[in-house]
């Protein structure tokens, strides 16, 4: 009962340090129209804290692009103070954070057990991979491909029927760990598997012919932080050594371009590409894992937000995949499947030109190991809610991105290699 009052204890004061942190912060969106209002928004940030939702990196931003920002509660009226003063387009996408966090949670499911329609923490998430695996043994398998830095095991779902031969295709999903509504795709798409099997024919053909590996958090150190600590966590948790900034982004940490384009050496930046390919123990488990089933997986799919991006390869070059047209038309379709549904738009296309310049990315990696159906989902929305879509919008966007993974896998089933 006391050890239960404590983390009872240490959950509330966590969350009253959440409270604390994002209260009256502001989420600003600019649109610099020249080279000289992108210099004011690239002073601004190297004059204060300033966390680039997208894109990710302030270097990235260029003139008519789009950039969003989170400023600290008592800065956004200097911040606000300067842009008038420079003429820069803005306005401001969410006025108080906290209060946008706490409506985060409408789900009407508030469950302390495991729900597809609400954030999950990590430990419901991990009770979840062996419940559904328990109670569906001719579909799902669960395994461990690694573990953490903070020594977390790195559960991974197999779903399909067994049989000889099968090709395979590989989803993931957490990446980085604000972006809460991807690991909830990754249940969503469990759920949809074990529930329709046997009753929707495309489902059935598709776990009949092929199987699914579904790894559905990447980085498991940074969610289980984003519950507990910081909210706006984006990093993995490891230490830097020579550096108090924790974490590198798993995103720029796999060999494929790596630290080039669109990534930091710098250990305190979002962006930061780690001390080599694969240095976190988490992309290295993932990578490890596909190298060693490179005969069997046909596709990579990796699930991000936001932005409504539907993107394959490549992001650390403007070179074109030697599939392109094949990769683009896939694309297209299946955009208009997913916007079938709620008619939801999706911007398609090579990840260094529809979204920005990013090398070390996961995507680009499986493409280049010989994978040739690679693509990464930026879920909903284009920034209204930004990291913090809230639980009511889990079911409609997991609805409509099962869709476009469906066309996706089918596509896979009618073209295998």
């Amino acid at each position: 009962m006391w050890a239960l009052l404590v983390l009872a204890g240490a959950a509330a004061v966590s969350a009253h340090l959440q409270d604390l942190a994002f209260d009256r912060q502001k989420v600003f969106r600019v649109i610099p129209q020249n080279d000289k209002q992108v210099e004011i928004i690239n002073s601004l940030a190297s004059n204060m804290q300033v966390d680039f939702w997208q894109p990710d990196s302030v270097t990235l931003v260029r003139p008519k692009m789009q950039a969003d920002f989170r400023v600290e509660a008592d800065k956004s009226s200097e911040v606000e103070d300067l842009l008038k003063e420079s003429g820069v387009e803005y306005r401001v996408l969410i006025d108080n954070l906290q209060a946008a966090l706490d409506a985060q949670f409408d789900s009407k499911a508030r469950t302390t057990t495991h729900s597809y329609e609400k954030y999950n923490n990590w430990e419901t998430i991990a009770a979840w991979t062996a419940d559904v695996a328990a109670q569906n043994p001719d579909l799902v398998s669960r395994s461990v491909i690694g573990e953490t830095y903070e020594g977390r095991p790195m559960y991974l779902l197999k779903m399909g029927k067994s049989g000889p031969n099968k090709k395979a295709i590989f989803m993931d999903c957490g990446f980085h760990a604000r972006e809460w509504i991807s690991p909830a795709f990754c249940q969503w798409f469990v759920k949809e598997a074990v529930e329709t099997y046997g009753k929707d024919t495309a489902m059935t053909t598709l776990l009949n012919s092929l199987d699914f590996y579904v790894l559905p958090v990447v980085n498991i150190d940074g969610y289980v932080y984003t519950w507990t600590d910081n909210r706006m966590w984006r990093k993995t948790r490891s230490k830097n050594a020579g550096s108090h900034c924790i974490g590198t982004d798993p995103n720029r940490n796999f060999n494929a371009g790596w630290c080039t384009l669109g990534a930091s050496n710098k250990p305190c930046d979002p962006t930061y590409c780690g001390s080599a390919p694969e240095s976190e123990k988490e992309t290295k488990a993932l990578a490890d894992f596909i190298r060693e089933h490179l005969s069997t997986i046909r596709a990579y799919l990796t699930i991000h937000s936001y932005s409504q991006l539907l993107l394959f390869p490549y992001s650390y070059t403007y070179k074109l995949p030697s599939n392109y047209e094949e990769l683009n038309s896939i694309a297209h379709a299946a955009s208009k499947q997913l916007a079938s549904l709620y008619n939801t738009k999706y911007t398609y296309g090579p990840g260094a030109t529809a979204i920005y310049p990013a090398a070390g990315g996961s995507d680009d990696w499986a493409y280049d190991q010989g994978i040739k159906y690679s693509f990464t989902f930026e879920l909903r929305d284009t920034g209204r809610y930004g990291f913090i879509l809230p639980e009511s919008q889990i079911k409609p966007t997991c609805e409509e991105t099962l869709l476009a993974v469906k066309y996706i896998a089918n596509y896979v089933l009618e073209h295998l290699y």
